[in-house]
């Protein structure tokens, strides 16, 4: 089914991590609420307040990006990758032993998981310009900024999101910086 819906900050709750490290707000996921045992992708802002091991997720590819705070160095499978720039994923297998060391505080990072026998995603970041959301399944999120649905009138704030479902269609003129997710089922060349 085709439709266009904004998902806003301000009513997403906050995840304490087990190990006590930080805080997720889940921005989307399909399905909805079936938590991280059952999803096909998930999206999700996190405050990271210290550094150390990341959760294992057997068969999860992730992307991850830098919003706000100096970075942080990955250490994917013995191979340690600097992740010190804003706004510029880097994509990484979720069943691979992961530590984090933030190089400078906390920082906030925006997650992207996906199954990656069930479904791949594209992660473009966009600033200053307007984009077309479409696609079977697309979602946006403000990372910095402002953004605006000229269709509706619709404004977003930093941390809120749209998503475009079964092709509808909408254009989002980006005031600052914003992630945008076109996601596919795996072995559709379409995406």
């Amino acid at each position: 089914m085709a439709g266009v819906a904004v998902l806003r900050a301000a009513e997403r709750e906050a995840a304490a991590w087990k190990n006590g490290g930080g805080v997720t707000r889940e921005v989307a996921a399909q399905p909805e609420g079936v938590g991280l045992e059952g999803f096909q992708w998930r999206v999700s802002l996190a405050d990271v307040a210290r550094g150390g091991p990341f959760s294992v997720f057997p068969g999860v590819d992730r992307v991850i990006t830098v919003v706000r705070g100096a970075g942080m160095a990955l250490t994917v499978d013995g191979v340690e990758h600097r992740v010190d720039r804003r706004f510029r994923p880097f994509a990484f297998p979720g069943d691979a032993g992961t530590d984090c060391r933030l190089l400078e505080g906390p920082l906030v990072d925006f997650n992207v998981m996906t199954r990656r026998d069930q479904v791949s995603v594209r992660v473009e970041i966009v600033a200053g310009r307007t984009v077309e959301l479409s696609g079977p399944d697309t979602l946006a999120v403000v990372l910095e900024g402002t953004a605006a649905l000229p269709g509706s009138g619709e404004e977003l704030a930093e941390s809120d999101a749209v998503r475009v479902t079964g092709g509808a269609g909408e254009a989002l003129d980006v005031r600052g910086t914003a992630a945008v997710l076109v996601f596919a089922p795996v072995g559709d060349v379409s995406g």
